[in-house]
């Protein structure tokens, strides 16, 4: 028999919730004993629980919940198992290489009607995401990798417009897939607190023989999050927004993180907000102008600084256009 023959004969008499010497596999299946340990290691490597007691009574066994589970996937949990691949992979996933592998094993041993079924299931699903540089898709398998096993990194890192800070160590906690944008949260110690990164701008990553434990029930999402949106309990100025619109418009508009977090009253064609105020001079103006003039502002402050972002913005554009006109432009 080959090796993954003997590997599933192995489990199935494993299955059978008795412990098993390494002797009696092999003189069960008529193999050689070092065959059997090597089969196991196998095993144990592919995720099978498998428990080795030592002693007279020793022997192999499996975790009795695994045993009692089947070994089989049904059409719906393929089907999910499919889709959810597609979108790892589009999002610039770091084990997409080894998650493609296991869709291989799981069409591998499909008949042709299963075959037939997740083809037809997986050419059925598109994802769209920005495409991710491979360098990139490295840094979060060695970050990912880091979290995972409490490793320090050594990281250089961009700040934006290509100014670099000094080389830092990093205790990356976890990764987060946001908005198109792989992030990493962790503690740094140039800052000497923990923060968020873009993976990104990350110029460079190398191991260091430090060591960190992760604070207890921390949670990389919310960390990001709660540096995004506002505090309830800060002091930053709000400004309260209402919004009347189409209805369809409002359901767009209320889906963005930010307007999300901060609705606190909702009608069919109406929407009323708790913005920061810095919010509105800056960021939201510029969110907001795609819906031209299907939107009825009802804040004073809000209203100016759009008016203030059309200007320059007419202003840039009538000077594109001058320039054309008078043979400057390119």
């Amino acid at each position: 028999m080959t090796k993954a023959d003997n590997m599933l004969s192995i489990l199935w008499l494993l299955r059978s919730g008795k412990r098993v010497t390494a002797k009696q596999l092999a003189e069960e299946l008529e193999i050689h004993v070092r065959t059997v340990y090597r089969c196991i290691d196998s095993l144990c490597a592919s995720g099978v629980p498998i428990i080795a007691d030592s002693g007279p009574n020793g022997g192999y066994s499996i975790l009795s919940h695994f045993a009692d589970s089947p070994l089989i996937f049904d059409a719906e949990e393929q089907k999910g198992l499919i889709h959810a691949s597609i979108f790892a992979k589009e999002a610039g996933y770091p084990y997409s290489d080894a998650l493609a592998r296991a869709m291989d094993k799981l069409k591998h041993y499909a008949n042709e009607k299963q075959l037939d079924h997740l083809e037809r299931h997986s050419s059925g699903l598109s994802v769209i995401y920005p495409p991710i540089d491979g360098v990139y898709q490295a840094y979060l398998q060695t970050l990912e990798e880091a979290a995972g096993q409490g490793r320090t990194l050594e990281m250089v890192y961009e700040r934006g417009k290509g100014g670099q800070t000094p080389s830092r160590l990093f205790d990356p906690y976890g990764i987060v897939y946001w908005k198109g944008s792989w992030y990493t949260v962790g503690y740094c110690g140039y800052r000497q607190e923990t923060r968020n990164f873009r993976v990104d701008r990350i110029r460079s990553l190398a191991e260091t023989d430090g060591s960190f434990e992760r604070p207890l029930a921390f949670s990389a999402k919310d960390h990001l999050l709660s540096s995004l949106l506002l505090d309830p309990a800060g002091s930053a100025e709000l400004e309260t927004v209402g919004i009347k619109a189409k209805e369809q418009v409002l359901n767009e508009l209320c889906r963005h993180w930010l307007f999300g977090h901060a609705l606190v009253e909702r009608k069919p064609e109406e929407a009323v907000f708790r913005l920061e105020r810095s919010t509105l001079q800056t960021y939201v103006p510029y969110f907001l102008m795609p819906y031209s003039t299907g939107l009825q502002i009802d804040s004073e402050l809000l209203v100016l600084q759009m008016k203030n972002a059309s200007a320059r913005m007419l202003a840039h554009y009538e000077a594109m256009l001058t320039e054309k006109k008078s043979g400057k432009g390119v």
